[in-house]
């Protein structure tokens, strides 16, 4: 594996690694422009922006960016995150250049036709109303929202319907001049590809912009509270969150350490005791998520409404076992299966070109892979044990509930049982 890192002079940054025996690479932008970078009357903006990347530029229409990547057996795609709006395509080795032109011009020459904007509008609007009718997607914004009050990083990435009903051209094209600099960019490529040859392609096609003032998002604020949302359905769902390290911070490795063994997978604990021991759902599970400023370890499950009080109170019960007796296996068995998820995922170009990019963009370097495993394996059950004690007693919380609630515990009640 060759990496190599490059800054044009106008800060653009350029990251890749030639993966041997490869046929194909995955490249992309990523661009620090998420939904947390967005004023309130702005949210859903850097979704909507995604969305209009591929209806049309000065030198193509929406067919001809679909039709320039599949012609060649390619793909293209978009996401819009918290942090980040990606734009990637997988190709063959030869039409990494092509690649590489189609993401230029869908970035920097969009021609965000009226026409288009309202034909996306009602297409993201589906997407919004898909969301509200799935319960095991809607319930994490609730829950977002709950942990973070009136902040950015607590509002949904695609807006409510509201907002995205009124969004206009001259919207879409502020969000641009303010977030989409060279300084917000990163361009990220893996696989079969020549970094010299990348840099001088994306010196002709980045090189020209020009640098504008950096965007500074608010502190995120972890403040907790509870989302009740009673509803008909089959199954009720709930969902809490503890404030946990972002991902500067080297707690973050005990952090996901500590949900992996608490709920990450088949042996966890909430899934042995919960699920297999007991009977009382089908799907739980715990997961530690970070951002540049703060983190969330949350626990999710769905279960019968009869069944949600006790489940409830089993799992905050599970949280204060861990933190007194997490055993060295456990804890070595989330190393493990933390580090396995790293190095099978590495074997992906596309996962690869990913992780380049959004180290790049929280650190300005590659730490080596040796570095990051190293710091997985210096996490020991101590630190584990004191880290669940922390989850257990008195990191701040939030709760969303939806369906059939009407017998669940309040955080209320929870915390009560957290600190009994």
């Amino acid at each position: 594996m060759t990496l190599n890192q490059h800054r044009l002079p106008n800060g653009f940054r350029i990251v890749t690694e030639e993966i041997p025996g490869l046929a194909s690479a995955s490249v992309g932008v990523w661009v620090t422009a998420g939904a947390r970078h967005e004023l309130p009357e702005q949210n859903g903006i850097a979704h909507f922006l995604e969305h209009m990347a591929f209806k049309g530029t000065k030198r193509r229409t929406a067919l001809q960016i679909a039709e320039s990547i599949e012609d060649v057996g390619g793909y293209i795609n978009a996401y819009t995150s918290r942090e980040v709006t990606a734009y990637y395509a997988r190709v063959l080795q030869n039409d990494v250049p092509l690649a590489m032109d189609v993401i230029a011009d869908i970035l920097l020459n969009p021609t965000l036709e009226d026409a288009e904007i309202e034909v996306e509008r009602g297409v993201i609007l589906q997407e919004i109303g898909q969301a509200l009718d799935t319960p095991d997607d809607v319930i994490f914004d609730w829950l977002q929202e709950e942990a973070y009050p009136d902040h950015p990083m607590g509002r949904t990435i695609l807006g409510p319907a509201e907002r995205v009903a009124k969004f206009t051209r001259a919207d879409l094209q502020g969000f641009i001049a303010q977030h989409y600099g060279p300084e917000q960019m990163i361009l990220s490529a893996a696989g079969a590809v020549d970094h010299e040859a990348i840099v001088k392609l994306a010196e002709e096609l980045f090189g020209g912009m020009q640098p504008r003032p950096a965007f500074n998002a608010d502190a995120a604020r972890f403040l907790g509270g509870e989302r009740r949302q009673p509803k008909p359905l089959e199954q009720a769902h709930l969902a809490l969150a503890f404030e946990s390290p972002g991902y500067r911070e080297d707690s973050i490795y005990t952090a996901q350490i500590y949900a992996s063994a608490l709920g990450g997978g088949m042996s966890s604990r909430l899934f042995q005791e919960i699920r297999e021991n007991r009977g009382l759902c089908y799907s739980i599970f715990a997961q530690a998520g970070a951002y540049a400023d703060t983190g969330m370890t949350t626990i999710y499950a769905g279960t019968s409404a009869d069944q949600l009080p006790q489940l409830a109170e089993i799992t905050i019960d599970e949280m204060k076992r861990a933190a007194s007796d997490m055993s060295p296996a456990e804890v070595a068995r989330a190393r493990a299966q933390m580090k396995a998820g790293l190095l099978m995922g590495l074997e992906s170009p596309s996962t690869r070109a990913e992780r380049l990019a959004r180290l790049v963009q929280i650190w300005d370097r590659v730490p080596p892979l040796e570095e990051t495993v190293a710091m997985i394996d210096a996490v020991t059950t101590g630190d584990v044990r004191e880290f669940a004690e922390g989850m257990a007693s008195v990191a701040p919380a939030a709760l969303a509930l939806y369906g059939p609630i009407e017998a669940a515990p309040s955080l209320a009640q929870l915390q009560e049982r957290r600190v009994a």
